[in-house]
């Protein structure tokens, strides 16, 4: 009796088997397969930065920020930032600010580059300048240029 059979310790085994497998096909259906996932759409900032099209002529890539978006940006960026380093950032997780520059500026080109994009030209300007008084402000308003920017196409 001291002796397992083979068939014992495989009836032992299955029922472990079968929990792992719930497990882990649990855990792969709420994240992503990859740790890093890139959004690769037409209207991201990491679209934009890309130069895979041509950029439009109302906002040269090498274009101040400040020249952009207005005198008000000389407060929050260097005077010297282009809207090319600006889509190119990657300080954005933890700067309210530098988000909302990053997403505004793709915002800005997709108002002049995209037929049906929700916002105009003055409104991503006016919504940035508006966005500047405060970081819960500028965090809020990056995060709806965000949306808008993802789901364009």
């Amino acid at each position: 009796m001291g002796k397992s059979s083979p068939l014992n310790q495989l009836v032992l085994f299955l029922p472990l088997l079968v929990c792992w497998f719930a497990v882990v096909a649990e855990s792969s259906s709420r994240r992503p397969a990859f740790l890093y996932t890139r959004n690769r759409g037409r209207c991201t900032p990491q679209y934009w930065s890309s130069r895979r099209e041509e950029w439009p002529k109302m906002v040269p890539r090498m274009a101040a920020v400040s020249r952009v978006f207005g005198s008000r940006a000389l407060e929050r960026y260097r005077w010297d930032l282009t809207v090319l380093e600006a889509t190119t950032r990657n300080d954005d997780v933890e700067n309210p600010y530098a988000g909302l520059l990053k997403e505004s500026s793709a915002a800005l080109l997709n108002s002049y580059a995209r037929k049906g994009f929700p916002y105009s030209a003055w409104q991503v300007k006016t919504l940035v300048i508006q966005a500047m008084v405060s970081k819960q402000a500028a965090a809020l308003q990056a995060k709806r240029f965000s949306v808008a920017n993802q789901a364009c196409d």
